[in-house]
């Protein structure tokens, strides 16, 4: 997970941004935000962050609120201060008791291929099940 400490760029509590931010490293947002983030690294959403934009970054931390979808390469971590309205689609995930969440959670467990054909032929592989008319 990344550090919040290692932010290059932090939108500040009492701040409010709306629009386009492009970032070549880590953002940390205590304050509000509403538009389009791209980040090829982590973003932290604080305690007292509100953010409406869909994410797409190396990780996601959220102890905040989000309106939108999280989109990680690697993890997306959920303290038990986190407030999401949205959808995850991350290799991995972590939730914290107390995380209030409402969307559609994809886990992939960093595979490469379609989640819903691995669960699907994992649960096909045995055959005896079939035979019996479990299936």
């Amino acid at each position: 997970m990344a550090r919040i400490e290692n932010a290059n760029s932090v939108i500040g509590e009492g701040s409010v941004f709306e629009g386009k931010f492009y970032i070549a490293g880590s953002l940390k947002i205590d304050g509000k935000f509403e538009g389009e983030i791209r980040t090829e690294e982590a973003l932290v959403v604080g305690e007292t962050g509100k953010v409406k934009t869909n994410i797409a970054a190396r990780e996601v931390i959220l102890s905040g609120t989000l309106i939108g979808d999280i989109n990680a390469r690697e993890d997306v971590k959920i303290s038990a201060t986190g407030r999401m309205l949205g959808d995850i689609n991350a290799p991995n995930l972590h939730l914290a008791e107390g995380v209030v969440l409402s969307g559609t959670v994809n886990i992939t467990g960093g595979q490469k291929k379609d989640v819903k054909k691995i669960v699907e032929e994992s649960f096909g592989a045995d055959k005896e099940l079939d035979k019996k008319g479990i299936t």
